[in-house]
């Protein structure tokens, strides 16, 4: 296990060379660039504050903000998983012909959603100031909450990238789980509105945790429940050891498979 972590440090380079090819290849041949990291969550969250606030009437105090909190962090969530589970047959050609450590392709695509993340954050940011929620000291708590949503998706996309090498229809059931996965998390909805019964589906949920402590931060503006957030990054270290031992065991058939 301890090999891994050498040989990222051998080829930290070539990491760095590949998270700035995945932010620059996410836009390559778009007249807008990188804008459409803030273009596509404004436009979301545009149509979801107008079906939801002023279509269906959700009571919801500064609907857009509350929603904004939740839709960002779900899309660096969903966009990460995405591209994961492409990446390996994207590169196909460079496995099979040079060495590199192999997962060295998934974290850069969790490294470079992270840094589109952060650009999309000072939307979070624009939206409590000018939406009249302001900004409160529990900001210092943010990069505690990005580290473990961090840490979550290395494990995820270690998982499915070295999966879907074997199951190519692993890439368009994730699509479909993805879409099933939004509506069980509460981002279009607050979590204390769902009836009892069910929410133990948000409880199983690691992203409720996630997104409740980014809302906590910069909406409601209180203290984020520490217990769950540590669980869930303990959980999620665990998952990074399963997902390793899976990726290595799979990754000795990539060339052929590919």
């Amino acid at each position: 296990m301890l090999n891994v972590f050498k040989d990222l440090y051998k080829y930290r380079e070539l990491l760095k060379t590949n998270v700035k090819k995945e932010i620059r290849g996410k836009y390559k041949n778009s007249f807008l660039g990188v804008l459409w990291s803030f273009l596509n969550p404004l436009l979301q969250i545009a149509v979801y504050a107008i079906v939801f606030q002023l279509i269906l009437k959700n009571p919801q105090e500064n609907y857009a903000v509350f929603i904004c909190c939740g839709l960002i962090p779900w899309t660096f969530f969903s966009s990460a998983i995405t591209r994961s589970a492409f990446t390996m047959v994207e590169n196909g050609n460079i496995i099979k012909k040079v060495y590199f450590p192999r997962e060295i392709l998934p974290i850069s695509i969790v490294s470079s959603e992270a840094v589109n993340f952060l650009i999309s954050t000072i939307i979070i940011i624009a939206f409590v100031l000018f939406g009249g929620v302001g900004i409160s000291q529990y900001i210092i708590f943010y990069p505690l909450v990005l580290v473990a949503q961090y840490i979550l998706l290395i494990a995820i996309s270690l998982i499915v990238s070295s999966i879907s090498v074997y199951v190519r229809d692993l890439q368009h059931l994730i699509g479909v789980a993805l879409q099933l996965f939004f509506y069980a998390t509460p981002i279009v909805y607050a979590a204390d509105v769902i009836p009892a019964e069910f929410k133990w589906i948000l409880n199983i949920n690691p992203m409720t945790y996630i997104i409740n402590a980014y809302r906590d931060i910069f909406y409601h503006h209180t203290m984020i429940d520490f217990v769950p957030l540590l669980l869930l990054i303990g959980g999620s270290l665990i998952g990074c050891i399963v997902g390793y031992l899976i990726f290595n065991k799979l990754q000795k058939g990539f060339a052929e498979q590919l």
